[in-house]
């Protein structure tokens, strides 16, 4: 028996490797003989590294300047001259220093993005010809300015001084001279992988729809839209029409702008995030010979079967001809709608403890359960009928 265990992590709770380890323990709790191949995977945003760390990537640690500005530790990750690199590590909510509660400090005008660029350096000098981008959880809404920044670009205000960190800035940019932009850019593919299709600006754009997720008021959205467009125009000056497509492109407002910055000047190519990260870890060629996928995130919700990472395993496995079953810490989906969709069985951790909070407490513990309880299962799985 055969079974591929590939879960996004579950978030607030366990990463997706510790999801796939809990279920592999519990599985092999009733059929030790089991083969059980662990998969953990990501739908590009936070924990796309950890995946591609867990298909052979190298990591490669690098101190970056964070999203206000002090030193953070960060990584990427290399593999046959393509490197992954996770916004969220150097330029995320996850890297802003917090308070006393342990909550995120948010700097929504003055968080920048300069630490992913700064990443992107450091893969090129790596040898990297082909740049991933994960652009998920991030904190900053500043254009993508700091990740052209680090990259060699000049943001410069009417006084011919560069510009400070953060959105709010860009309200005074006058020029951008791209005249000592890295010129290893050229020659590199640089793939965004955002499932997001919002365009830079307006009322779907990277300020009206993820600033008040990074802390900005009803004022500050609409002086980082302001902002946004400045940098939009100048970026216009710089390079010419290219850059007013590239600001209405699907995408160009993932990660607070920074989709604008790379598909305007990196030239980079946005997909799926889930379809980017399923393919280098390899899930395909990984389902030859499988009898069962196991796939699942912590809520399992109408958004999962929008593009998320449940459906792409889903139907990768579909497409291999193996049957997906689905894990979740709970779900707001009927068991019809998730069968309708494909998956042969969904198993929820509420079902067999319905407090949230110790659901997310005892996440390890409930997903040994119902590693056991699908092992117990798999006969009726693989038939395709219901198990009681």
């Amino acid at each position: 028996m055969r079974i591929v265990v590939a879960p996004d992590k579950f978030k607030g709770s366990l990463e997706a490797p510790d999801v796939a380890a809990a279920l592999e323990d519990g599985i092999h709790s009733v059929d030790p003989s089991a083969e059980v191949v662990r998969l953990p995977v990501a739908d590009g945003g936070e924990g796309t590294l950890e995946a591609a760390l867990g298909a052979g990537f190298v990591p490669s640690p690098v101190t970056v300047t964070g999203p206000v500005g002090e030193p953070v530790e960060a990584e990427f990750a290399l593999r046959d001259r393509t490197a992954v690199v996770e916004m969220a590590l150097a330029s995320g909510l996850a890297a802003l220093p917090v308070d006393e509660n342990g909550q995120p400090v948010l700097d929504a005008g003055g968080a920048t993005s300069r630490g992913t660029g700064e990443l992107v350096r450091a893969a090129l000098d790596a040898g990297a010809e082909r740049v991933v981008l994960g652009v998920g959880g991030s904190a900053c809404t500043d254009g993508g300015a700091g990740l052209l920044q680090a990259l060699g670009a000049r943001l410069l205000d009417a006084a011919g001084e560069e510009l400070g960190r953060g959105g709010a800035a860009l309200a005074g940019l006058d020029r951008v001279d791209l005249t000592d932009l890295d010129p290893r850019l050229a020659g590199t593919e640089f793939v965004l992988a955002a499932d997001v299709d919002h365009p830079l600006l307006g009322e779907r754009g990277a300020a009206a729809v993820f600033g008040p997720q990074k802390g900005a008021d009803p004022d500050q959205v609409r002086a980082l839209d302001a902002a946004l467009t400045v940098l939009r125009d100048r970026l216009a000056d710089a390079l010419g029409h290219s850059a007013v497509r590239a600001a209405e492109a699907p995408g160009a407002g993932a990660a607070g702008g920074v989709g604008f910055a790379a598909l305007a000047v990196l030239g980079a190519r946005r997909r799926p995030g889930v379809a980017v990260v399923l393919e280098f870890v390899g899930l395909a060629d990984r389902l030859t010979g499988a009898d069962l996928v196991v796939t699942g995130e912590g809520s399992l919700d109408e958004q999962s079967l929008g593009g998320k990472t449940p459906l792409g395993v889903l139907e990768t496995a579909r497409s291999a001809g193996v049957p997906a079953v689905a894990v979740c810490g709970r779900t707001t989906l009927e068991p019809r709608v998730l069968r309708e969709a494909g998956f042969r069985r969904t198993y929820a951790l509420t079902e067999l403890e319905p407090d949230p909070r110790t659901c997310m407490r005892e996440a390890r513990r409930l997903l040994e359960q119902v590693g056991a309880r699908l092992a117990r299962d798999l006969p009726d799985l693989l038939a395709g009928t219901q198990p009681n």
